[in-house]
């Protein structure tokens, strides 16, 4: 079953009374949305009883959570202590949205910083197989149905690209690409124009991965301005000048029958964006 809901509590979430993520639940289910992604982007902060509470409710309304690491994970970085630092945050995400009765991860993989592109993804692929090894050496045993997925990126000087994140993804059985088309969009210079565009990304993927990881990834849909440096501004459904058309990848989706999990990031209409998307997608 393809999975659809929004990134985090949208304008329309708190404009209907609501204050807690918690109630996200029971608001998502009597919209017909089925998913939800946390955002732990300034850190895993988020307390027991807290993650408990959400767990509890978006188990009782069928409602799947994902959860997005730290925005500050870096995998190219050449410093071993931050590399720690990187890796504390993918495990603390993990331990969390365990909690919370969930088991995607997204993250994002590094930057070039002062390397050249080829040597800092190269890094980034060694120190993700690290990753992996902290993964299973700290949660096998107590929590093996985890799903960690490296995320495609959006500005000319981050490491994530399509094909990229598809190498990544051959390190680990655990591993499943996060594609953000909004990001790919972005670093193609607005190249998602035609359903062919998206096509050759879902036939490059299960090439390179299976079936099993391309029916079931992680996709991040929104439109996002962009200018020669990449990615600026997250923007909503409703804007005319950017892409990507999600008909289009809908259209995609349908006809491959995939059953992605699909996570709507539009800037504070995430929801009611996510509720076009899910118009869009045959579900049966």
């Amino acid at each position: 079953m393809i999975k659809i809901g929004p990134s985090g509590n949208s304008e329309e979430f708190y404009a209907t009374g609501h204050k807690h993520t918690y109630e996200e639940a029971a608001w998502l289910n009597s919209l017909g949305l089925n998913a939800f992604e946390y955002s732990f982007g300034r850190g895993v902060t988020i307390g027991d009883a807290g993650a408990a509470k959400i767990g509890e409710e978006f188990a009782g309304y069928g409602i799947e959570i994902s959860a997005h690491a730290p925005y500050y994970t870096n995998f190219s970085n050449k410093s071993g202590s931050m590399i720690e630092k990187s890796v504390g945050y993918i495990l603390s995400s993990i331990s969390a949205v365990k909690k919370m009765g969930g088991r995607r991860v997204v993250f994002h993989p590094a930057s070039c910083g002062d390397m050249q592109r080829e040597e800092a993804v190269e890094l980034c692929k060694r120190n993700i197989a690290l990753l992996m090894q902290n993964v299973h050496d700290t949660f096998d045993g107590s929590f093996t149905d985890y799903i960690i997925c490296p995320e495609t990126m959006g500005k000319m000087r981050q490491i994530g690209r399509v094909e990229e994140i598809i190498d990544f993804c051959k390190i680990d059985p655990a591993l499943y690409p996060c594609f953000d088309f909004g990001h790919i969009n972005c670093y193609m210079q607005g190249g998602l124009k035609t359903a062919d565009d998206f096509r050759k990304i879902i036939d490059l993927t299960a090439d390179g991965l299976g079936d099993e990881k391309t029916r079931n990834m992680h996709i991040h849909f929104s439109k996002i301005k962009y200018g020669p440096g990449g990615e600026i501004c997250h923007l909503t459904f409703a804007d005319t000048t950017y892409g990507p058309d999600y008909e289009l990848l809908a259209k995609v989706i349908n006809e491959y029958k995939l059953t992605p999990y699909m996570v709507c990031e539009s800037d504070g209409t995430q929801t009611s964006d996510a509720l076009i998307m899910k118009n869009f997608c045959k579900n049966d």
